[in-house]
């Protein structure tokens, strides 16, 4: 790890793709997810939101991000649970509740492996849910392996 800012993109037109939005609010999770996705060359158009109430501004397009496309939603979601300001419980129940955002593919990605917080996922409507591995290597091939399925090879509905 780094003592280095995070790489967080910069564009602030918004007009651009993006196919992942990561909602991370642990710096060095982030951090590792961002450049496992880039090794795995699938990091180009990434989006990382720090907490649950960006999140909701982001997808909703609301606040700092009212000027974003509504359209422009991303191809997955990599969502933490434990969110400061707003729950990822919470997120996840509001984009799978709103027709406008409840066909992007929601892939929890926590620490927490607790049943009540999977089967409450589940219940909301989550694509996926993964634990985040404790080791290095692992958490770096969990994320590149879901980056390539959900990015590369998921098809998702176009209206």
């Amino acid at each position: 790890m780094t003592d280095q800012p995070i790489d967080q993109p910069t564009d602030t037109s918004y007009e651009q793709p993006i196919s992942i939005v990561l909602v991370e609010d642990n710096p060095a999770d982030a951090e590792l997810a961002i450049r496992a996705l880039r090794r795995g060359r699938i990091g180009n158009q990434l989006q990382w939101l720090q907490d649950g109430a960006e999140a909701l501004d982001f997808f909703f397009c609301r606040g700092n991000y009212a000027h974003r496309n509504m359209t422009n939603q991303p191809k997955v979601i990599l969502l933490d649970l434990k969110l400061p300001k707003v729950s990822g419980l919470e997120v996840l129940r509001q984009l799978k509740s709103d027709p406008r955002t409840q066909t992007i593919p929601v892939v929890v990605l926590t620490s927490s492996a607790e049943d009540k917080d999977v089967i409450e996922s589940y219940q909301l409507g989550v694509n996926s849910y993964i634990v985040k591995p404790v080791d290095f290597e692992q958490f770096n091939h969990a994320v590149q392996q879901l980056g390539f399925y959900w990015v590369l090879f998921n098809r998702v509905p176009v209206f």
